[in-house]
């Protein structure tokens, strides 16, 4: 009798603690939901003063982006081109690269390879990025202006390979625990069939990962999409409206860190830029991570 009574009055205190539990987890869960919040909000109103001064369609669509000068100009797709040109450099490296070595790490590597590989390899993600910077200025550009002597100092090749370089371990880590994820016996099922290890982890293992894949790459394209200082040391921080990555050239994140660190008056127009071109980056890795989640949602395996 006396352990019944014991049992039922520890039960009221076992759920209390547990209610305590689930609300301390829901505050967590809640304070990251609540700062995207704010910072969307706060981005939206210090851009509104800007926008009472050039109209949206002259931000969209001027080609010259000079807020700091006496005949301004507020053309976005400036800064929106020169960060669309390194990411594309960048994921022409990391991805093909970062596929690959999670293919070996998972498919082909011994497992003392795979554990003493993968950690170098995730060092690489740990490597400040200016330190990247001033590796693109100081080695890659001089290596390759010996390959294209026309190259200038400044170029947004150079910046993009070598933020290609430093992404490959996000590419490459999140795609191998995706191929991992495959259950075995779906390749013991390729093997059967008379499949070899190279048909069987192109053609069973990537297509039954895909979704995973796929949030590796939306994650290295939101990592290159928001990288600072790579394109700051490296790619020139010169508003330029062009394509070819053989230019110097000017990101949205390199020209937020141009501004912030400037001496123009809080609340001025030139000031108010940074916020604008802040709200159209989030926007643009915004749209990356809903496509992201609509190719894991769509492409997704269930074993």
């Amino acid at each position: 009798m006396d352990t019944n009574t014991n049992r039922l009055a520890h039960k009221p205190l076992r759920h209390i603690k547990e209610r305590i539990i689930e609300l301390g987890l829901f505050l967590a869960a809640s304070i990251s939901v609540a700062t995207t919040f704010a910072i969307v909000a706060i981005l939206v109103y210090e851009s509104i003063p800007l926008f009472k001064v050039v109209s949206l369609w002259t931000f969209l669509t001027d080609t010259q982006w000079t807020p700091l000068f006496d005949d301004a100009h507020y053309g976005i797709m400036t800064l929106v081109a020169g960060t669309l040109v390194t990411t594309l450099v960048a994921l022409a490296v990391a991805i093909p690269m970062g596929t690959v070595i999670a293919i070996y790490l998972s498919e082909f590597a011994p497992h003392r390879v795979r554990e003493s590989v993968k950690p170098f390899l995730e060092l690489l993600g740990a490597v400040p990025t200016v330190v990247y910077g001033y590796f693109a200025l100081i080695f890659v550009t001089p290596l390759l202006q010996k390959l294209m002597p026309e190259l200038p100092g400044f170029n947004m090749l150079s910046a993009g390979l070598v933020m290609g370089i430093m992404i490959i371990p996000y590419v490459s880590s999140v795609s191998e625990d995706a191929m991992r994820a495959v259950p075995m016996h779906i390749r013991e099922g390729s093997y059967a069939m008379g499949a070899t290890r190279f048909q069987t982890a192109t053609r069973v293992v990537v297509p039954g990962a895909f979704s995973g894949i796929a949030a590796a790459y939306i994650l290295g394209i939101s990592r290159a999409v928001g990288e600072t200082m790579i394109v700051a040391v490296a790619a020139g921080m010169q508003p330029n409206l062009t394509l070819n990555p053989l230019e110097p050239a000017a990101t949205i994140s390199s020209y937020i860190v141009q501004v912030a660190l400037g001496d123009l008056p809080h609340g001025s127009i030139g000031y108010q830029t940074i916020f604008a071109a802040g709200l159209t980056l989030m926007l643009i890795t915004l749209v990356f991570n809903v496509l992201g989640y609509w190719l894991s949602r769509k492409f997704r395996e269930v074993y």
